[in-house]
């Protein structure tokens, strides 16, 4: 007996790009505020903490989350960490307080 699938990639029988993993992740182009914004969902890094601008809340060290930041060669200071339901509705909320590039983060 053969073991059973669950699932079938129809997209790669179609030869449709896929995302190449990195890390353990996927990192995709998403629109988001009238730009293109890479995307990577990560698992999470011990003992850090960060803000997600979507929400202004805490994502906890380990917990895991999206990282976004512009397409147009943005550097390590422009990638933002989400929440994923945060990132999922951003196009339908903001934060309640709206921080600057320049404000400290904590």
């Amino acid at each position: 007996m053969s073991p059973r699938r669950n699932r079938t990639s129809h997209s790669a029988d179609q030869g449709e790009a896929q995302p190449a993993p990195l890390g353990g992740s996927l990192r995709r182009v998403e629109s988001f505020d009238g730009e293109d914004w890479v995307v990577q969902t990560v698992a999470g890094t011990p003992g850090r903490y960060y803000r997600c601008p979507g929400c202004d809340q805490e994502i906890p060290p380990g917990t895991g989350h999206v990282v976004a930041w512009p397409d147009h060669g943005a550097g390590v200071e422009d990638r933002r960490h989400w929440h994923r339901a945060c990132w999922g509705a951003r196009e339908r909320r903001g934060a309640a307080v709206q921080r600057g590039r320049s404000a400290p983060r904590y």
